[in-house]
């Protein structure tokens, strides 16, 4: 019995006639223009600055910022770096895109899904809301937010009173807060949302291959509360809270929101989740008419056929243009400057006028959103490629 020789390995012929080849060399000219342009930008402008005897370089990120930060995630003095206050600025700017993100994807659903509800007044809400904050322009409506908290709001020693545990006035919004451990709390929550959505994931897994569903709901959710007490009694069971109180010329306790966060966070928030009620609504009228009759058919009432049937195929059309939405309300958070909110462009601005080092500055500011960009980009592909519907 003869024995088959193994074909021989292909070997790669270089040839300007192959168009792979051709493309190459393409990319690889283009990679080096790109390079040679930005060298020379940067050559040009070094040049320009020792001339015009303006110091350069980030070694002042290391000099004494000496200007104080009203509102800071962390401890924050004068005295401390520029780099320290720049870096305070960077996590205002994080705090105030995760809540606006996690606020506006709330608010754009359930604005989207009212568009094709069955009672008129609630349609007409939902597109009357639509249509009036989107046609303004971000700028006025965080203007009017602030003019708000700044002008119609009583002051701080008047300030109005639920329960005495909520106080809202001109100083902002006062609320209770646990005296200890919730940092370990927190980190409980996280690691508890990881598990439910790994036990999700395995049920789901275990449905396409047996047909066999699970529990996906109170799992995950007993998952998340088991972890949180964990954090909580790892961190000593603190049962103590900061109760804001009432004082004669201000209130005092609890955590604060100060009135120039919470414009920014509601001016967002409002304004950006018009453009997601309409991108959910997109996504909801691109689902063919046959699976809503096709789900009325099977006994689901219209909430059910709302979450089981038709927004799991409308996500692949909503999660797109979902991620642009995310994105223009991270970098539109860099208006917050208006309001006097001192994120990364306005710690930043500060520090131009104080070191003269605009160029580091602007690059830094530059950094920092396309960090954020990506990173949100990121994640959203991550969850699209998910949600995609995948051929056997």
């Amino acid at each position: 019995m003869a024995i088959s020789a193994s074909p021989p390995p292909k070997t790669r012929h270089f040839s300007l006639n192959s168009r792979a080849t051709r493309g190459l060399i393409y990319q690889v000219i283009a990679i080096a223009l790109l390079a040679l342009g930005l060298w020379y930008l940067a050559h040009n402008t070094q040049a320009n600055m020792q001339a015009r005897g303006i110091q350069s370089g980030f070694d002042f990120l290391q000099a004494s910022a000496g200007f104080d930060i009203g509102e800071t995630v962390v401890p924050y003095d004068p005295s401390q770096s520029y780099g320290k206050a720049i870096w305070v600025g960077v996590l205002n700017t994080v705090k105030v895109a995760i809540a606006g993100i996690i606020l506006t994807t709330l608010l754009g659903v359930l604005l989207g899904v009212g568009r094709f509800s069955r009672n008129a007044l609630v349609r007409g809400l939902s597109y009357g809301y639509v249509e009036a904050f989107r046609n303004v322009p971000l700028l006025l409506q965080l203007l009017m937010w602030y003019l708000v908290f700044i002008e119609i709001l009583p002051p701080s020693n008047e300030a109005w009173n639920l329960a005495d545990l909520f106080f809202l006035s001109k100083g902002g919004l006062s609320t209770p807060w646990p005296a200890a451990g919730v940092g370990h709390v927190l980190l409980g929550l996280l690691v508890g949302l990881i598990a439910g959505l790994l036990w999700r994931r395995r049920v789901h897994k275990r449905f396409e291959a047996t047909g066999q569903d699970g529990d996906r709901v109170w799992a995950p959710l007993a998952m998340l509360l088991a972890f949180a007490i964990v954090g909580w009694v790892v961190a000593g069971m603190p049962r103590e809270w900061r109760i804001p109180e009432q004082l004669p010329f201000m209130v005092d306790g609890g955590v604060a929101l100060t009135p120039e966060f919470l414009a920014l966070l509601i001016g967002l928030v409002m304004y950006t989740s018009s453009f997601v009620a309409e991108v959910v609504r997109g996504g909801i009228q691109s689902v063919g008419r046959g699976q809503d009759e096709a789900a009325s058919a099977l006994g689901l009432n219209p909430g059910q056929k709302m979450k089981l049937v038709i927004l799991p195929q409308a996500m692949r059309v909503i999660i797109p243009p979902l991620t642009n939405q995310y994105l223009n309300l991270t970098k539109n958070s860099s208006l917050a400057v208006v309001v006097g909110y001192p994120d990364v462009v306005s710690i930043a601005n500060t520090t131009i006028n104080q070191s003269g080092r605009a160029v580091e500055c602007i690059a830094i500011i530059m950094l920092v959103y396309l960090s954020t960009s990506l990173t949100t980009s990121l994640v959203m592909n991550w969850y699209n490629r998910r949600m995609a519907i995948k051929e056997r």
